[in-house]
């Protein structure tokens, strides 16, 4: 009897620091960053949306997802690979978690860590492409699309000074 109400305490001080440890990450993730849906494309219709928040950064964008316990981001964009590919309204029953939102497809090239079953084709400049669809309100995408636009250009870096 007693080894049953060890293991069960052991179990309830387990239980008690994973909610603590979720609890805090919630708490930093929600104080900072901007929220957002993310999901890998293809997928199916309705399918795949993880809710988290996104951190700029001047050469990454970090998307960390709220329910994770792990430390650091879950993707991670490179700035200079990131491209958008369109947008879109929610159609269907995702205006019923999306609603007023829009959603950027967006395609990515270089290497970037995938958050689950993702397009991982090779574009014909031997990189590899991943497809991404962010839902954000509309503020975000001004602000996303703004910290985008003002990224240094792919040429200017080419250029070596002398």
């Amino acid at each position: 009897m007693t080894l049953l109400v060890v293991l069960l305490s052991v179990l309830l001080a387990v239980a008690v620091i994973v909610c603590v440890l979720l609890a805090v990450r919630l708490a930093q993730l929600r104080r900072v960053g901007t929220a957002i849906l993310l999901r890998t494309i293809p997928a199916e219709v309705d399918h795949g949306w993880r809710h988290g928040t996104v951190h700029y950064s001047d050469d990454s964008l970090r998307y960390y997802r709220l329910a994770s316990l792990r430390p650091g981001p879950n993707v991670t964009f490179a700035r200079q690979g990131i491209e958008i590919a369109g947008r879109r309204r929610p159609e269907g029953t995702e205006t019923e978690i999306l609603d007023g939102m829009v959603i950027l497809q967006v395609q990515t090239t270089g290497k970037t860590p995938t958050i689950g079953k993702g397009s991982d084709g090779a574009g014909s400049d031997g990189k590899v492409k991943d497809g991404y669809e962010l839902a954000m309100g509309p503020g975000a995408v001004t602000a996303f699309q703004s910290w985008l636009e003002s990224r240094q250009s792919a040429r200017s870096q080419r250029r070596k000074s002398a």
